[in-house]
């Protein structure tokens, strides 16, 4: 999602600084290409040599630098977007004020691009009243401002005022900076995960599902704008995403519960569950002992999600489902797509190597009701997830 972003980092003098070294690897990490500001005071709290190393960039910290001019417009017009971590009090009251003397003040003012800040400061600092003022007048700006977090301070006091982690600065540059409009304004319900039926209350019929690619795919979806709803069996895989929503639930019944009660709102469906087939006819109220050498346990149909959605489906509303099969692939995949009212049919393939279930890559086939035919190569999970997504996307404006 930052891949060849231009994020322009300032750093203000402040305790926290520290954690702008670990940030500037992040972006970095992620294909960001980053310059960092520091003012004058924050070199005493972080060396500017290594966040040059880092940021392959040379560090700024003056306007005037021996006989240069450190050109503060056009860095303002160069970035995609500008974080200030940490924002101490000092720099946030000269932000709110309109001050200007150093650089990273003079940038900030000729930005033409988004603004976001992370202040860091003692917890009596940040609850007095000119800090509130000054946090009300950058948001009143246009700024963003990501919430402090609550813990141990520099004083040694645990309240309110630590800068957000850098994990969390880069996750909310992704949903609230750069999270894209293709699938603006429309509602997405997903499952994830296997489904455990109970035999008896230790023992359940499951398979070996993750949930990674169903909520990789959410994800995708989400970073496309959409809003979205994961109905999840039992997995141990979570969203990194505050804004997706998740129902958690164990048995098919369940699931199929959660889906009807979406599906009405719902614009776009896509059912990556591996859902039991089948469940236990009775379930034992105690554990089941061992008493002879077979044990026969009568099982009965679950309800077909699938099935069920395409039913009730009308106009505009998009069906995905998924196929996973281990003999005659295609003719199976054709099949539910057909039998099940779909728009779209992935088909996984137990027979390749190193995907399906419980594998970090995944190699699909998509079949489409227009009769489009899509393969990928063994690609990561996430990799996957966007080719579905920009698919989806296809389908929707055909």
């Amino acid at each position: 999602m930052l891949k060849g972003k231009k994020i322009l980092l300032g750093i203000t003098g402040s305790i926290a600084a520290y954690k702008a070294i670990l940030l500037v690897r992040l972006l970095v990490k992620q294909g960001a290409e980053v310059k960092v500001l520091l003012t004058p005071a924050a070199k005493n709290f972080v060396s500017p040599l290594v966040l040059s190393t880092l940021s392959n960039n040379k560090v700024l910290v003056d306007l005037f630098d021996e006989d240069t001019w450190a050109n503060h417009v056009m860095l303002g017009r160069w970035a995609d977007v500008m974080v200030i971590a940490p924002l101490s009090a000092n720099t946030l009251a000269k932000m709110a004020g309109g001050h200007c003397d150093n650089l990273l003040l003079a940038v900030y003012l000729s930005a033409t691009c988004p603004v976001v800040v992370s202040p860091a400061m003692d917890e009596d600092m940040w609850l007095h009243a000119s800090t509130k003022r000054n946090i009300n007048l950058l948001q009143q700006y246009g700024n963003k401002v990501i919430p402090v977090e609550k813990g141990e301070l520099a004083s040694g006091l645990v309240g309110e005022g630590r800068m957000a982690e850098p994990e969390t600065i880069v996750r909310f540059l992704e949903e609230q900076v750069f999270r894209g409009k293709e699938l603006a304004g429309k509602k997405v319900l997903v499952t994830a995960g296997p489904t455990y039926e109970a035999i008896d209350p230790v023992r359940f019929i499951g398979n070996r599902s993750s949930g990674k690619m169903g909520f990789a795919l959410a994800e995708a979806l989400y970073m496309q704008g959409a809003d979205v709803h994961v109905v999840a069996g039992p997995v141990r895989v979570q969203t990194q995403y505050n804004g997706i929503k998740v129902t958690s639930v164990e048995t098919a019944e369940q699931m199929y519960n959660a889906c009807m009660a979406a599906f009405e709102d719902t614009d776009i469906a896509v059912l990556s569950a591996a859902v039991a087939d089948y469940r236990a006819a009775e379930i034992a109220d105690e554990k089941i002992k061992k008493h002879s050498d077979e044990l026969q346990i009568p099982l009965v149909k679950t309800k077909d999600i699938l099935k069920s959605l395409g039913a009730l489906k009308k106009e505009g509303q998009l069906l995905v489902g998924f196929a996973l099969e281990t003999n005659n692939e295609r003719e199976n995949a054709l099949k539910k797509l057909e039998g099940k009212n779909a728009d779209l049919i992935i088909l996984n393939s137990l027979r390749d190597a190193n995907a399906g279930f419980g594998y970090d890559t995944n190699k699909i086939t998509v079949f489409s009701r227009n009769g489009t035919v899509t393969e990928t190569g063994l690609l990561s999970k996430q990799a996957i997830a966007g080719e579905i997504v920009n698919i989806i996307i296809q389908s929707l404006h055909a």
